[in-house]
């Protein structure tokens, strides 16, 4: 007997908005075998018992969300984040998110390449979701902070005065003095502070390639929790660098991610939960780094940004998903919806609402730093590589079906701008005729 031909994975989308970063326009979709195959009005294709159907009607229908930076199940400070791959891609799949960009983080004398290897080992058997790996080379000093344990600051306010917000403006700004002398590309992760976005703001304009990444944190919430008198509420805010406790930093940020001044959106999601946070009870020092924001980035951008009138649909598609895709050398297999694409793609509800909790949330931690935001804009469906893995509160995944994504280096969309950068800054000869002259009475002709 000859094999089975397996049957096609098929999948209708009628009826919604197709939102991109440059187009909205009320169109079906339709995929086959995990990659958009057609896009336009009124698509009739044959019938099948195999053809899943989803209405998305009066609902939009964009690219899965790409989250640019996440540490899940990580080592740390003597502990390990709650989320691991499976965990973590399964709650990224509820809010939206349909892939992941972790961070390989190598420890002291181990080479990148084995850390590479590490995390992919981790990850290839548990996530739900596609992901890809950025690799770190990292060192810091704890000399600002044994100044405040000094001083009798054990709190977790120590975090942020130690990371004080000057010092993450000078930071960014000698990063892209840097880049920018060798005429290389930089990419800002974790931006925080209203200096370190000016900073980011007036290398652009200068003509910098440069691009800033405000986590779903800094734009949903701020360090004055940190002063909280509930010790474990404090600490629940804890990451570096820290959220700072100007309160307007939230709306300062988010205005500059709907001008263009900063690019994308991710999360730094590392959580721990908060019997681990208590290993830094009576020192700041000791309590691991991290939060949530995996499930919940895409509502809070949405609620901050489009809910309340800062950004329009498609910018809001851009920096979830877009300008990452363009970034990191995935557009436009991934952050568009368009013929040949990957069928990552999420039915967003606009008008619906959901108040954020931890009671609720898919992810492993026990508190969330959201906890009572009402967000308007919920995803409904999501479907990853022409699967529904998610629809109305109901999983469909399984550990290990996300693929890792391997991404070429030097992207057309960064380094087209590097290119311009080097022809535009290239010296000019000067051309000058040849004299003759004299010096000290001995006769020098000069060209």
């Amino acid at each position: 007997m000859p094999p089975q031909k397996q049957a096609r994975q098929r999948l209708l989308i009628k009826g919604g908005k197709v939102v991109n970063d440059d187009l909205s326009v009320v169109a079906d979709v339709y995929v086959e075998d995990g990659v958009v195959q057609q896009v336009g009005p009124n698509l009739n294709p044959e019938p099948s018992t195999g053809l899943v159907v989803l209405d998305a009607t009066n609902k939009l229908v964009i690219p899965g969300g790409i989250d640019t930076h996440t540490h899940m199940e990580f080592p740390f400070m003597g502990s390990r984040s709650k989320d691991d791959f499976y965990t973590g891609t399964k709650a990224a799949i509820a809010g939206g998110t349909t892939m992941i960009i972790d961070f390989a983080i190598p420890q002291k004398g181990c080479s990148l390449t084995e850390a590479f290897d590490t995390w992919k080992s981790w990850a290839d058997p548990k996530v739900c979701c596609d992901y890809s790996l950025h690799v770190a080379v990292t060192w810091w000093s704890n000399k600002g902070a044994k100044k405040m344990l000094a001083m009798g600051i054990t709190g977790p306010e120590g975090h942020e005065l130690c990371r004080p917000e000057e010092v993450e403006a000078e930071a960014t700004q000698r990063a892209i003095t840097i880049a920018n002398a060798v005429n290389c590309p930089l990419y800002v992760v974790h931006v925080m502070s209203r200096s370190s976005a000016k900073v980011i703001s007036n290398a652009r304009r200068e003509g910098k390639v440069v691009y800033g990444e405000p986590i779903a944190a800094s734009l949903g919430t701020d360090g004055t929790n940190y002063w909280n008198k509930d010790w474990a509420h404090a600490a629940a805010y804890v990451m570096g660098p820290p959220l700072r406790p100007d309160p307007s930093t939230p709306g300062f940020l988010m205005n500059l991610l709907a001008n263009g001044d900063l690019s994308v959106t991710g999360t730094d999601n590392c959580t721990f939960d908060i019997c681990q946070k208590a290993l830094g009870k009576d020192d700041f020092t000791k309590i691991p780094n991290g939060v949530n924001g995996v499930e919940d980035r895409m509502s809070v951008i949405w609620e901050k940004g489009v809910h309340s009138g800062k950004m329009d649909e498609n910018r809001f598609v851009a920096v979830t998903s877009t300008n990452a895709a363009k970034i990191f050398n995935l557009y436009p297999k991934k952050g568009r919806i368009a013929v040949g694409s990957d069928a990552d793609i999420v039915i967003w509800d606009p008008k619906a609402t959901r108040k954020i909790s931890a009671k609720t949330h898919h992810q492993a931690n026990n508190f969330n730093i959201f906890e009572g935001m009402v967000c308007h804009g919920v995803p409904v469906a999501t479907v990853s590589r022409g699967k529904v893995v998610y629809e109305g509160g109901v999983f469909n995944v399984t550990a290990g079906e996300g693929k890792y994504v391997s991404r070429p280096p030097f992207p057309p969309y960064v380094y087209k701008r590097v290119r311009q950068r080097e022809q535009v800054s290239q010296p000019v000869p000067v051309k000058r005729a040849p004299y003759t002259g004299t010096v000290s009475g001995t006769s020098v002709t000069r060209k």
